[in-house]
């Protein structure tokens, strides 16, 4: 992690318990219309495979106008959100592993992927104590921790698999009902 001296701040270089809480408190709304909302999340599918990131925009500003001011990208089998947070970028999403599938994305898996993941997001966002801890064990390269916590509050035998990295984690889950693998993405994306 960089340090900060005196009034100029340097970007951090890994999370801290505020950002995964705001990053959580904002895309609760989004995930929440997702698992609750089959039409909702048909449409979503439909413009991620279409990239069409207007639908997407006008999407987002339903369930959530502060979402749809934030940075947004599709590659025809995923979507992510960007989030801006003390010079820092950190993207959030839901993606097929790229190289496995061409524009797929599908709506049923993308709800089972959200309603599993929601009691993470949930704690995230009501519990700074737990955004805390996490943040930490991923700052400090505590893999074991940061898996455990995240599995404390994901129950779904969906679940195949949590990654941590040094910027933040993934969520990798499949479905019986699919052939692909659905991840969940939380991570600092680097300017090059």
């Amino acid at each position: 992690m960089v340090k900060h001296r005196g009034r100029h701040r340097q970007p951090v270089l890994a999370p801290t318990g505020a950002a995964l809480q705001r990053i959580a408190c904002q895309m609760l709304p989004f995930y929440k219309a997702i698992a609750c909302n089959r039409k909702y999340a048909a449409a979503w599918s439909r413009a991620v495979v279409s990239a069409d990131l207007d639908a997407m925009i006008k999407l987002l500003c339903k369930v959530s106008p502060v979402l749809g001011r934030h940075g947004l990208g599709t590659n025809a089998i995923g979507y992510f959100i960007s989030f801006a947070i003390h010079k820092s970028s950190y993207l959030n999403g839901v993606t097929i592993p790229p190289g496995t599938v061409r524009f797929k994305f599908e709506t049923a898996a993308h709800r089972a992927m959200t309603r599993a993941i929601l009691p993470l997001y949930r704690r995230l966002a009501c519990q700074r104590s737990f955004a805390d801890r996490l943040a930490r064990a991923i700052r400090c390269h505590n893999k074991s921790l940061a898996i455990a916590l995240i599995r404390s509050t994901i129950r779904s035998s969906a679940l195949k698999a949590v990654h941590i990295d040094h910027t933040g984690f993934g969520l990798s889950s499949k479905f019986p009902f699919s052939k692909h693998v659905y991840q969940n993405l939380l991570f600092l994306e680097f300017e090059k």
